[in-house]
């Protein structure tokens, strides 16, 4: 017989039947091919006019344009007339009166319950949303709070933070509506994301508090502007990623536009939004201690004033609350979403856990009469016989590794020459590479590359956005912070990537990491930057770690969540094959997850060039010392103009590493 000749499938493997050619990924690469010779025609007719005007490899001068006049005028006219043009008076002040109201008002709230009150109240409300055990972490959490002293503090970032993600959450939802919903919208917004996610804090705090001044309106807007964009993304993902066959059975049934988003588009983006929601969270959170510098009070204000006596005790007694915080709001929000969904599928009046007012009325009667009973006891606040002091064992703790750690380890070495080799062997090349590539050299290959994986659009706006950094005269430095911030971005990619699969592979394993990616995610970045420098000593080595750190989280979250929603039907037909599981990893899950992964990228380009301004503090120098210089002189041009040159390697970074996808359908790319 013929199939005597042939292993069967189940021997043959996954990878035996891919068929040995595809046209699609042929045309590809002729498409590739006839795009890199093109630009070897206009490199060898561009390459010699450019370098016979512009000789060298620095940005030429003449093509500079100074921005610090302007800049200063502007600054000078917003000090001169904050208190009387309308713009202030009729439309910013309302804002910023509505922002101080509202977080005054729930800080009232929660001194009015006192710690009693708002303890039952947290409890209850996690139980009854999320259940018993997202209910002890809450309990738990605001225990450990009261015990570090730290009672009142959490109660001021608490209050800020409840509206700050309020408001993010509406924002990032309301702009990601709109972009998944209009791909025109969705081009135009991109780029304003970018820049909001982007630029470091630091950048625009200044402009920030020159319109506002010192307070709450102003920390709270700069929170919205880095919190938001994640919800916006993540919402415009799952919106743009819904599946088009249950949309066009939606549609066959006769539903309108603002049906089948009710009933199929957003449902189907649930879990999307709630990772939006969760990231939301965690960077708002994150965004406690840099808003402590213009005048929010709190934890974040705790966290500042202990690093600035570097006392890493008292900080992380600070910091400790703000991770619990964002577990619990975390924990509690998912549980919620998840509820709710269970209930849509079961029951058309409403979720089961909504319905139940009763025990909503029970809710709010006990947590009134534990608040009453507290406040009749006296004690509104913590107690402070209750309270545990960490600092000092922490102290010790820190000493402890800087003495063994340091140097002098056997055989693997201490941590400074870690840094040292890191530095020397792949920091040091790097800088040194790009700094000597010739300007003009720079922008063909960002235009190769970002010709090869999107359209000429994509490479136009790659070049332009490096030319801007040459335009605004920061090309050197800007070198330096894009050798750190690919080698950062390399090691996080790598680690969370890997660190994804294994997640995705094991729900007990990403159960033991959930805890770890919420600490990492959370943790100030203020507070692991002491000891990481006393590991590692001042310098970029320290600033890159840092930036892995704090980028890693959402990689791994992002890569193990896409892994995870693969069509069961794709995995499904590949194990009837006989695929192993390294094959079905390779050939199926990567590849349905690319967008997902691409996201991940896109997350680690955007949150490593968020640590580049802490990098700044600890010796990266670069963009990151220039924009701290400009926030803590006041100096709006040295500042704002190393910003903006941070978001355009930004926009570069995503548009050479975020394929455009050509339409297959309408008119074509």
């Amino acid at each position: 017989m013929s199939t005597a000749s042939a292993p069967p499938a189940t021997q043959r493997g996954l990878g035996a039947d891919a068929p040995k050619a595809n046209p699609a990924r042929a045309l590809l690469a002729r498409r590739g091919v006839a795009k890199l010779l093109l630009l070897a025609v206009a490199a060898a007719v561009l390459v010699p006019v450019v370098h016979a005007a512009w000789p060298g490899a620095a940005w030429p001068s003449a093509l500079t344009v100074d921005l610090s006049g302007p800049l200063g005028k502007t600054s000078d006219w917003i000090i001169n007339n904050r208190d009387n043009h309308w713009l202030f008076v009729y439309f910013l002040g309302h804002l910023s009166n509505a922002v101080v109201i509202s977080v005054r008002a729930v800080y009232l709230l929660l001194l009015a319950l006192g710690w009693a009150g708002v303890t039952t109240g947290v409890t209850l409300i996690a139980w009854r949303v999320a259940g018993w055990r997202i209910a002890a972490t809450a309990l738990v959490s605001l225990l450990v709070s009261g015990a570090l002293g730290m009672w009142v503090p959490t109660m001021q970032t608490l209050a800020l933070m409840v509206v700050a993600v309020a408001v993010s959450v509406a924002v990032g939802a309301l702009l990601g509506l709109g972009a998944g919903l209009s791909e025109r919208l969705f081009r135009i917004l991109r780029p304003v994301l970018d820049t909001m996610q982007v630029l470091p804090a630091f950048a625009y705090l200044l402009p920030v508090v020159l319109i506002f001044g010192i307070g709450v309106p102003a920390a709270l807007l700069a929170t919205v502007i880095y919190a938001a964009p994640p919800m916006a993304r993540l919402t415009a993902l799952g919106l743009r990623g819904a599946d088009p066959g249950v949309l066009e059975a939606v549609s066959s049934l006769g539903a309108t536009g603002r049906q089948r988003l009710l009933t199929a588009r957003l449902p189907l983006a649930r879990k999307e939004l709630l990772l939006g929601v969760n990231q939301t969270i965690m960077m708002a959170l994150s965004m406690a201690v840099i808003a402590s510098v213009i005048g929010a009070a709190g934890l974040g204000d705790r966290v500042y004033q202990a690093l600035a006596s570097v006392d890493v005790g008292a900080a992380l007694s600070a910091a400790i609350p703000i991770v619990l915080l964002a577990i619990v709001m975390d924990r509690t929000t998912a549980a919620a979403g998840a509820r709710i969904g269970a209930a849509d599928n079961t029951a058309t009046a409403g979720p089961a856990w909504l319905r139940g007012w009763q025990v909503w009325t029970g809710v709010a009667a006990l947590t009134a009469l534990l608040a009453l009973a507290g406040r009749l006891t006296g004690s509104a606040v913590w107690p402070g016989a209750w309270s545990v002091d960490i600092a000092h064992p922490v102290n010790d703790f820190k000493e402890w590794m800087v003495n063994h750690l340091y140097s002098g380890v056997p055989l693997i070495g201490g941590t400074a020459d870690w840094a040292a080799h890191f530095t020397n062997w792949v920091l040091n090349p790097l800088r040194d590479g790009l700094t000597a590539l010739p300007w003009y050299g720079t922008l063909l290959i960002v235009a190769a590359l970002a010709w090869l994986i999107g359209t000429w659009r994509t490479a136009l706006t790659a070049v332009l956005a490096m030319a801007a950094i040459g335009v605004l005269g920061v090309w050197k430095p800007s070198m330096n912070t894009l050798s750190q911030v690919l080698a950062a971005l390399i090691v996080t990619l790598v680690l969370g990537f890997g660190t994804g699969v294994l997640a995705a592979g094991s729900k007990r394993f990403e159960a033991i990491l959930r805890p770890v990616l919420d600490v990492m995610q959370t943790m100030p970045q203020f507070v692991y930057l002491i000891p990481v420098v006393a590991l590692f000593a001042v310098g970029r080595a320290p600033a890159a770690a840092a930036a892995v750190v704090y980028a890693l989280p959402a990689v791994i979250r992002i890569t193990t969540q896409g892994l995870r929603q693969v069509d069961p039907a794709a995995m499904e037909s590949a194990r009837s094959l006989g695929a192993t599981r390294w094959q079905m990893l390779r050939q199926v899950q990567l590849p349905l997850a690319r967008p997902a992964l691409l996201l991940a990228v896109n997350q680690g380009v955007v949150l490593v060039l968020a640590v580049v301004i802490i990098g700044g503090l600890v010796g990266g120098g670069a963009l990151g010392y220039d924009v701290v210089t400009g926030l803590a002189t006041g100096d709006l041009a040295l500042g704002l103009v190393a910003g903006v040159a941070i978001v355009c390697l930004g926009l570069m970074l995503d548009r050479v590493t975020q394929p455009t996808e050509r339409r297959t359908t309408g008119k074509g790319a």
